[in-house]
């Protein structure tokens, strides 16, 4: 099961990125002659633009084989079978094991996948805070 993020999150990275792009090649068609400082520009809308792609590809988080994993390049996972307490705090679920804890933040979760989130964690048998 995949959580997705907000449309809204989604495309407020897809609008700056969009935004820095044509700052980038405005100021490209307005200058006779480019400084390397002004690739600045380009490399702030790429980022942006690869940060959309890559959230909206592999969502917020992945509930696969018994493990839980927020998806993001260094990315916390967590054991389902490890997870002792759950606790609800200012919104966020903070899963808490042996060693670890996973927070996750329920307030950039698209709210049908938040629903399919609630329901998995209410199956898993642990204290709840």
């Amino acid at each position: 099961m995949r959580i997705a993020y907000k449309k809204r999150h989604l495309n407020v990275n897809l609008i700056l990125g969009l935004v820095w792009a044509i700052a980038f090649f405005a100021q490209r068609f307005t200058e006779d002659s480019m400084k390397w400082t002004d690739y600045f520009w380009l490399v702030l809308s790429l980022t942006y633009l690869g940060i959309y792609v890559y959230q909206k590809q592999y969502k917020y988080i992945r509930l696969e084989k018994g493990i839980i994993k927020i998806c993001s390049p260094f990315g916390k996972q967590m054991e389902l079978d490890k997870i002792q307490k759950i606790k609800k705090f200012a919104g966020d679920y903070i899963l808490k094991g042996q060693n670890k804890e996973l927070t996750i933040n329920t307030q950039i979760i698209d709210p049908k996948s938040l629903l399919e989130l609630d329901t998995a964690l209410q199956q898993l048998n642990v204290e709840w805070m």
